[in-house]
């Protein structure tokens, strides 16, 4: 129900991800019958893989997260990060309101031993034909350097799991590459992740600035979620900005149809779905004006981390990595 177009865009993108995977099955939550009405439009109201699950209410995108978390307690968002609390799905997606979401899940499903906050984690293409994991893209504003260790042990976790890379590289974005350059969070944050480097726990490449996220230096990019919110908001301005370009004559679109395939890795729409990890639970987070090609994208980042164990992967290797919080090992 989320999102800027709810049942129009989710259910189409559900239905054509059903064609692509015909072992999965999608539990369709929120208000029945605008669910049903969607599902007659394409003639799928009988598909065997598909389940309705009622919600009365839903999360409005400008909802306040009080909102949401204490009197919305029936919205579909909630009742399907309850379906992933009590296994009765794998994975949540959502479009819906972020504060919202990371609220809630917070607040059902718990974080793992050892996890503060948890962290926005998505994918973004490189020039070497990798991914690069970026990590954390808004849930956390204000970071203490703490946080960002825990950050940086997640996102290679994370990496490791999808990827099958035992060691990835992580980058620590940093307005320059030298060791003095950044803020005391970022500094601070450096001197953790070196400390685990040199103990061979994580496999710390050093700062990272920010035109090594597509260059692919490291297979993991490290930031606080302001940071990494804005970059990531300016990289799909630019994206849409390339596209008006092309559109501007006959020559260009000559151009863009030239380079249709290679255009197609930066098209921000196959790179949609972001993963909000140290949760008790898979929950994945789709943009809010994502079109059905969008959100199939999420779907597909979902069952991805469903079908590889992520979940049990990340549990194991947090429990083993993570340190201590600073209260904890104040309390010792």
């Amino acid at each position: 129900m989320g999102g800027d177009h709810g049942p129009s865009v989710t259910i189409p993108a559900a239905l054509s991800f059903l064609k692509q995977q015909p072992d999965v099955e999608i539990i369709l939550v929120g208000l029945e019958d605008a669910v049903r009405t969607e599902l007659k439009k394409h003639h799928a109201e009988n598909n065997p893989r598909l389940t309705i699950k009622h919600a009365s209410e839903v999360v409005a995108m400008d909802d306040p997260i009080e909102v949401a978390l204490r009197r919305k307690k029936d919205s579909s968002m909630r009742v399907a990060v309850e379906l992933v609390k009590e296994g009765g799905a794998h994975a949540c997606v959502s479009a819906g309101n972020t504060g919202a979401l990371m609220a809630v899940s917070r607040y059902v499903l718990k974080t793992m031993a050892g996890v503060d906050r948890p962290a926005i984690c998505s994918i973004l293409p490189n020039q070497k034909n990798e991914p690069t994991y970026m990590l954390d893209l808004g849930a956390n504003v204000d970071c203490s350097p703490h946080h960002l260790h825990q950050f940086a042990i997640m996102g290679s976790v994370l990496f490791s799991a999808m990827e099958g890379v035992a060691k990835p590289t992580i980058g620590l974005l940093n307005v320059g590459t030298e060791e003095i350059k950044g803020n005391e969070v970022v500094k601070e944050t450096a001197i953790l992740l070196r400390a685990d480097h040199e103990r061979g726990i994580l496999n710390f490449y050093g700062n990272v600035e920010g035109n090594d996220i597509f260059k692919g230096t490291t297979n993991v990019v490290v930031c606080d979620g302001f940071v990494g919110n804005v970059t990531l908001k300016a990289i799909e301005g630019l994206s849409r900005f390339m596209k008006t370009v092309f559109k501007q004559s006959a020559l260009s679109m000559l151009g863009a149809l030239i380079a249709r395939g290679a255009l197609k890795k930066l098209n921000p729409e196959r790179y949609n779905g972001a993963g909000l990890l140290g949760l008790k639970g898979l929950v994945f987070k789709s943009h809010g004006g994502a079109n059905a090609y969008a959100f199939e994208w999420a779907i597909k980042r979902a069952f991805d981390a469903a079908k590889y164990n992520v979940q049990e992967q990340l549990s194991a290797m947090i429990a083993e990595l993570m340190p201590d919080t600073p209260d904890a090992q104040r309390q010792v």
